[in-house]
Parts: C-alpha cells; sequence; structure tokens
C-alpha cells in the first residue's frame, strides 16, 4: 500500500500537462494505478468524501486517473482518457477537490460526455457519462490538462469555503 502526498492549490505542477501513457504494462505504470487507489481510499476514509483522482494530484504528469463511483459502478484506472463528445446541455454545479479540500467552487460542465479510454490491459473502453459521472470524469480529466476547477468558477462570487457551503448554500442548490 502507497499512500501518496495530495498535491495542494499553489503547487506548480498541478498547472502542468499530462504524458500519455504508452506502456500499459510497464511497472511505473501500475505503481501508479496502485498509489492512485490507495491514496483515493485512504482520503475518502479520512474526510468521507471522494470519487476520484488524477496523477498529477499525487506529483506524476501522466494521464492516469482512478476512480471508485460506485453509485455508477465504476471503479479503476482510466489511462489516457479523452471526451469525445459533449452533450449542448450545461448544468451548473458546487464542485470540490482533494487539492483544495476545504473550498468549493460552483462551475458549469456539459450534462452528458462520451469518454474514450484505455483500461490497465490495454483494452479500448468507451463509456456514455451523464450528470454527476460526467462532472467527475471532466473535473478529473481537465487535472490532467493543467486545469483545476478554480479556473472554471462561473464568477467572483462562485466560491465557499465548505464549512460554509453546509451552512448556507448546500440546502438551497
Amino acid at each position: 500500500m502507497a499512500i501518496r502526498e495530495i498535491l495542494r492549490l499553489g503547487n506548480p505542477i498541478l498547472f502542468e500537462k499530462c504524458e500519455e501513457i504508452k506502456d500499459f504494462n510497464s511497472t511505473n505504470t501500475a505503481e501508479t494505478i496502485r498509489d492512485l487507489k490507495d491514496t483515493l481510499l485512504n482520503f475518502k476514509k479520512k474526510s468521507g468524501f471522494g470519487r476520484g483522482i488524477a496523477a498529477p494530484q499525487i506529483g506524476i504528469l501522466k494521464k492516469i486517473i482512478y476512480i471508485d463511483y460506485q453509485a455508477e459502478k465504476l471503479s479503476g484506472p482510466l489511462i489516457n482518457p479523452v471526451i469525445v463528445r459533449e452533450s449542448r446541455e450545461r448544468i451548473q454545479l458546487w464542485d470540490d477537490c482533494f487539492s483544495f479540500p476545504d473550498l468549493m467552487v460552483k462551475v458549469e460542465r456539459f450534462k452528458e460526455i462520451v469518454v474514450e479510454f484505455f483500461n490497465s490491459s490495454g483494452e479500448k473502453i468507451s463509456i456514455n457519462a451523464m450528470g454527476d459521472l460526467s462532472e467527475l470524469l471532466q473535473h478529473e480529466i481537465d487535472h490532467l490538462d493543467g486545469i483545476l476547477s478554480v479556473q472554471r468558477a462561473i464568477g467572483p462570487k462562485a466560491f465557499a469555503l465548505r464549512q460554509e457551503w453546509a451552512k448556507f448554500i448546500q440546502n438551497i442548490v
């Protein structure tokens, strides 16, 4: 088990673009997947939330995300994920991130997307994601491009500390 430190807002690595994985069977790829899973599950256990994590959040500039989203029965690595189709319809929602866990950011995302990626065996997979899963995948794929949700805020009042969000905003969303 390898729980890694999660990089926080301000770390320049979070704003860098990641490289594609070329060797799905390498030891480095397997270790990164294991570290992402362990770090995600540890964060979820400690904080009570968390559905996905991207490799740059643990300092690895490779195009890998790890999802553990039981509501959609999706768990495992997504390697070199690419959004290949987006709906016209958009949704606004409050987003959170492991890299700034006390901050909520109101963003706009596509309501539905199609994502193509490879699993750890190198098999190409395509999934149609709607609603929460669509938002989650867009958030994590943004990380791979060096984009954080704070950069997607819908305006200057689109920020709230988690504690204040829970008191004043969560119930009216």
